[in-house]
């Protein structure tokens, strides 16, 4: 498709207010925005011709993210748009919202919990590449082949072996392996999502693992000496695995609920209240979800338990035991900053940025809202494929539609909602009507920009995902 002129110039005010986080970064004549080129480099060959029809269009064989070169396949799903984010590092950039809440953390474990020399018992990893393989990303963490969290829809694949981590516990292993004993990690994740104010596909995770050897655990028990970490014969019962002892379980618990009773403490204040609710992860057992009474209501910060010794023992730590934990940065920083748009930890606006530049990183911040500018909407309906029902095949993801949305709309996209689903009572085809709210964070939208944004996702709607427009 050739965008011409007078097109180009209604999109260029949409285009000149995407993120430019590099001098490289430009508008190529196609009317989209370039990447860094230190961010993103798609090695290519193109087949040479117009763009007449579909075996026209550039053919892309791989992917190079970081300086490294993947070979695409038939599971590669990852986008220009999301790659473009990839080496932002917000959770590194000083005095981001997102960089305060992670020295916060740091800060708070190097003070409380210092090793028998006097440095920081737990050591800090905030640079970790977030290309991961996918043995990184669920095998490691015993997440089974069959698991839903391992669809193609929920992830974004380089290929069937690499994939942009979905979660900071992919590094759990490698770091264990490396022979550390306590850590923080904090980093970027990439999930395929809904849209609205609070899910966005890249997100910042912090994590913390600790382990123990028996000395360790039972030193400051009476009797420690005859105490041990594991027992053979054992079984699994929903306090403790096959492998531990329940007073090892026990005790490892108590430390790691103590430690995030502090933690949470220090960040909410010393009168939050704090509760526990059991919850099931692949990699943990017991695992426990810890909810803080925030504004009167309760709120999950994190989630957490005792590691699988599956995990520990293939890290080879086979004689210790552990526990781990993981939180949402952007989370923290919304409800302690009064954050309302999570769009906004993207902003280049100095007006947000500046309101987090404190001159100690304790001080206590309160975003002040920038102007509220309009919303418009638009509702998008289409059939869905006929296959869908003609087989029983789900050929349709909303998923996919989200994605196919982000990437046209980009962060002028405030939410999209499904408000109807219709099946016809003869064909049994079926019907999706999507409302899509389109907000800029900082300026005032006018309905010709959001019409040639609406008009672009209704062409590639159909067009990628096979779908009959009803407009």
């Amino acid at each position: 498709m050739r965008i011409h002129c007078r097109t180009f110039r209604l999109l260029l005010p949409f285009l000149e207010s995407l993120p430019r986080h590099c001098s490289s970064a430009s508008i190529s004549a196609n009317g989209r925005t370039a990447p860094c080129k230190h961010v993103l480099l798609i090695s290519c060959r193109r087949l040479q011709s117009t763009d007449s029809g579909p075996a026209s269009r550039p053919v892309i064989d791989q992917v190079t993210v970081l300086g490294h070169a993947y070979p695409r396949d038939d599971f590669t799903n990852v986008t220009e748009k999301i790659l473009t984010k990839v080496g932002r590092n917000l959770h590194n950039q000083s005095h981001h919202p997102l960089w305060l809440i992670k020295e916060r953390i740091k800060a708070h474990f190097y003070s409380s919990y210092i090793g028998r020399h006097g440095n920081p018992l737990f050591s800090v990893h905030d640079n970790l590449s977030p290309v991961v393989t996918v043995e990184q990303n669920f095998d490691s963490l015993l997440i089974a082949p069959d698991h839903p969290s391992r669809n193609r829809g929920d992830n974004y694949y380089i290929n069937r072996a690499t994939m942009l981590r979905a979660h900071t516990s992919a590094h759990q292993r490698e770091l264990v392996r490396s022979g550390l004993d306590a850590f923080l990690l904090a980093g970027d994740v990439y999930r395929r999502d809904e849209i609205d104010g609070s899910h966005y596909p890249v997100f910042h995770q912090m994590e913390g693992v600790r382990l123990f050897s028996n000395h360790q655990l039972f030193s400051k028990v009476d009797n420690g000496q005859d105490l041990s970490l594991f027992e053979s014969g054992g079984r699994r019962t929903p306090h403790k695995q096959e492998a531990h002892t329940l007073e090892a379980v026990k005790l490892v618990e108590h430390d790691l609920k103590k430690t995030l009773t502090h933690l949470v403490t220090h960040l909410f204040g010393a009168e939050v209240e704090v509760r526990w609710v059991e919850c099931y992860f692949p990699f943990t057992h017991p695992s426990f979800e810890m909810e803080v009474r925030f504004q009167g209501d309760w709120l999950e910060v994190l989630g957490c338990g005792v590691m699988e010794q599956e995990v520990v023992n293939s890290a080879g730590a086979a004689n210790k035991l552990g526990w781990a934990f993981g939180l949402g940065l952007e989370r923290l920083a919304m409800v302690l900053f009064s954050i309302p748009d999570i769009r906004l930890f993207w902003s280049q606006d100095e007006r947000f940025l500046t309101q987090f530049v404190l001159p100690d990183i304790h001080q206590p911040v309160r975003f002040q809202p920038l102007s509220k500018y309009p919303l418009l909407q638009n509702d998008i309906s289409f059939w869905l494929p006929a296959e869908e029902i003609d087989d029983g095949r789900a050929s349709f993801s909303q998923n996919d539609f989200y994605e196919l949305v982000r990437t046209v709309g980009g962060d002028l996209v405030e939410r999209v909602t499904l408000v109807d689903d219709f099946t016809h009572p003869r064909s049994g085809r079926r019907s999706l009507c999507f409302r899509v709210v389109y907000r800029h964070m900082e300026r005032t939208l006018t309905q010709e920009e959001v019409r040639l944004v609406h008009q672009e996702i209704e062409r590639q709607a159909e067009r990628q995902l096979g779908v009959q427009g009803r407009y």
